[in-house]
C-alpha cells in the first residue's frame, strides 16, 4: 500500500472510530456543578378540591351562592347608573340623523336585496319612532313626577339613566326602562335630563329641558 493510501486509510478509521468517542465523551457525567433544589409542585386541583371540601363543611359555598345571586339580583334591579348625566339647567335642542352606511348587503326574510352594501339608509323611512323616547334620573323626583305627568303610556318610554325602573313600577302601576350602559345617550350626544327624543320627519329631535324641583308621590300628589 502505497503511504497516501495508507493515509487516507487510517485517517478514515481515525474519524469513524472518533466520531462515537467524541458523542461518549459529550455524554460523559461532569458531576454536580452547583447547589441544586428538589422540585416541588404542588397539585392545584387537590388544593382546589381541600378547600372546597372545607368551605363546604363550614356552610361557605352556600354563603357564596346565595352572595353572588344577591349580587345579581340587585345589579338587575338598579343597574348602574350612567356617568356623566346631570340635571339640565338650560334648554337644548338638537336634529340628529339616524342614517346609517350599510356594511354588506341588506336583504329580507325571503332573501329579497333591500339595500346594496355601500348604500345610506335611513331606518325612519322603514320604521317609524311611535313613541317618544324620555329620559330621566329616576333618583330625582321631580324628573320622574314631570315625565309621569306630561307622558302617557302609549306616548312615551319613559328610560332612566339611574335608579331603579323595578322599585318604581309598583306604586306608579307603569313600565320603565334604563339606559344600560348609557348606549342610548351616548349614541344621542345626551348630557343633561330630562331629555326626550321625538321624530321630526326624515330625522329625530332631541331636547335637553330644565325642570322646576317637584317630589312626587304616588298617585299624582305632589309634596312641597
Amino acid at each position: 500500500m502505497s503511504r497516501l493510501a495508507a493515509f487516507f486509510a487510517t485517517g478514515a478509521a481515525a474519524l469513524l472510530i472518533g466520531w462515537p468517542l467524541i458523542s461518549a465523551v459529550r455524554a460523559a457525567d461532569y458531576g454536580q456543578m452547583g447547589q441544586t433544589f428538589p422540585i416541588i409542585e404542588a397539585d392545584l386541583l387537590t388544593t382546589i378540591e381541600t378547600r372546597l371540601r372545607t368551605l363546604e363543611a363550614g356552610g361557605g359555598i352556600e354563603r357564596l351562592q346565595r352572595e353572588m345571586q344577591e349580587q345579581a339580583v340587585a345589579s338587575v334591579r338598579r343597574p348602574r347608573r350612567v356617568d356623566g348625566m346631570t340635571p339640565a339647567t338650560t334648554k337644548r335642542d338638537w336634529l340628529f340623523d339616524p342614517s346609517i352606511v350599510t356594511e354588506d348587503d341588506m336583504v329580507d326574510a325571503k332573501g329579497n336585496l333591500i339595500a346594496a352594501r355601500g348604500t345610506k339608509v335611513n331606518p325612519l323611512d322603514m320604521v317609524q319612532l311611535r313613541q317618544a323616547l324620555v329620559f330621566i334620573d329616576g333618583d330625582n323626583a321631580a324628573e320622574l313626577q314631570w315625565a309621569l305627568r306630561t307622558w302617557s303610556d302609549t306616548a312615551a318610554k319613559i328610560i332612566f339613566v339611574s335608579g331603579s325602573p323595578f322599585d318604581a313600577m309598583k306604586p306608579w302601576q307603569r313600565r320603565f326602562y334604563f339606559d344600560q350602559g348609557g348606549t342610548l345617550t351616548t349614541k344621542f350626544g345626551i348630557r343633561h335630563t330630562p331629555a326626550v327624543v321625538s321624530q321630526a320627519g326624515s330625522g329625530l329631535r332631541i331636547s335637553e329641558l330644565p325642570l322646576p324641583h317637584e317630589a312626587p308621590t304616588p298617585g299624582g300628589g305632589k309634596n312641597s
